[in-house]
């Protein structure tokens, strides 16, 4: 199997060497590239590979667009630390979206979609049933976000967060083990991508989780306070515009 890889992150890059290595054997790495202008004139003078591990933001602007000026066939797996840009890497050939950083049983179920596709040895198939079967499949909450801890980075499971907040045009999460972690994204954003079962936004600076609030209490000028299960240092208070649909979440 004949594989490129299209990632300008080099832990990424080499997180994806080594997958490769363990899972699959008769796999081939022919070249890695880290950016949109190598990558189409790599595509564009060489035969096409049999699987592209492509990242969405590369260091001279989005993958996609490689799209505009090369013809591609082969199947994509995209790989990427943002997934608000699903719904538009399965517009193209792609078979999958790995979010980093890529866990190697997301990484074995993808190779078996793969090569479940491609059994046969059939290189034809309908992509737009396909990317709608996909989009049907990735039309979830976010599990999890990158986090940065120093020169490192971890991801934090979103049902580990007991709140989240914005301060000085930054987003924060408050983890289980009382830590702050930096989010790469708006509260808006952040709002967006969250399962609203589980979490609601009960102001402008605050979003809080359904599973650590232990008691609410009537407060000033027809708004509500929150007691969370755990010790805070403060104050969540349910704004009163907010009030009402936040009476209908707990209810629902």
């Amino acid at each position: 199997m004949r594989i490129l890889i299209i990632e300008d992150e080099h832990y990424a890059s080499k997180r994806l060497e080594t997958l490769i290595q363990d899972i699959i054997p008769e796999g081939r790495i022919l070249e890695v590239i880290d950016t949109v202008e190598h990558a189409i004139d790599w595509l564009s003078s060489h035969v096409e590979p049999n699987l592209i591990f492509m990242d969405i933001q590369l260091a001279d602007g989005l993958s996609f667009q490689i799209f505009k000026a090369v013809t591609l066939r082969c199947p994509i797996i995209f790989t990427t630390a943002y997934d608000e840009y699903a719904i538009q890497a399965f517009k193209v050939n792609s078979i999958d979206y790995l979010l980093k950083p890529i866990e190697e049983e997301h990484f074995t179920k993808a190779i078996k979609k793969y090569k479940s596709i491609y059994a046969d040895g059939n290189s034809e198939f309908d992509w737009s049933t396909l990317s709608h079967s996909l989009l049907k499949e990735k039309e979830k909450y976010k599990s999890r976000f990158l986090v940065k801890t120093g020169s490192a980075y971890s991801y934090l499971k979103t049902d580990k967060i007991k709140y989240i907040f914005s301060e000085d045009g930054l987003s924060f999460a408050i983890h289980h083990d009382d830590k702050k972690y930096v989010l790469d994204k708006t509260l808006d954003k952040i709002e967006e991508i969250l399962n609203p079962e589980s979490f609601f936004r009960i102001n402008r600076k605050y979003i809080v989780c359904l599973d650590q609030i232990k008691m609410i209490h009537q407060y000033f000028n027809n708004r509500l306070k929150i007691d969370l299960k755990t010790k805070h240092d403060i104050e969540l208070i349910v704004s009163r515009e907010k009030v009402k649909d936040f009476k209908n979440w707990l209810d629902c």
